[in-house]
C-alpha cells in the first residue's frame, strides 16, 4: 500500500490513464477489425482514412509502436486496394 500523498495520487492517475488508454486501444481495434471484415469497396475507403488517422494517434501518444501502425496501415491498405 502506498505511504505518501504523492504515491495515492500516482496511483491514481496511473489507473485513470490506464483505463483511457485500454478504451482508445480497444476503439481502434475494432475499427480495424471491420475495416478488415468490409468486402465493400466504396466503404472500406471511406473507413482508412479514419482508421488510419486512429492507428496514428495511438502511435503517437505511444499507446502503440510506431511501427505497429505503419504495418496494419500497409495491410489495410493492401486490404482496401485488392477489394474490387
Amino acid at each position: 500500500m502506498a505511504n505518501h500523498q504523492s504515491a495515492i495520487k500516482r496511483t491514481r492517475q496511473i489507473a485513470a490513464r490506464r483505463e483511457h488508454n485500454r478504451y482508445y486501444a480497444k476503439t481502434t481495434r475494432n475499427a480495424v477489425k471491420a475495416l478488415r471484415l468490409t468486402t465493400d469497396k466504396a466503404q472500406a475507403t471511406e473507413l482508412l482514412p479514419k482508421v488510419s488517422s486512429l492507428l496514428d494517434k495511438l502511435a503517437k501518444v505511444h499507446i502503440i509502436h510506431k511501427n505497429k501502425a505503419s504495418n496494419l496501415k500497409s495491410k489495410l491498405a493492401k486490404h482496401v486496394n485488392k477489394l474490387g
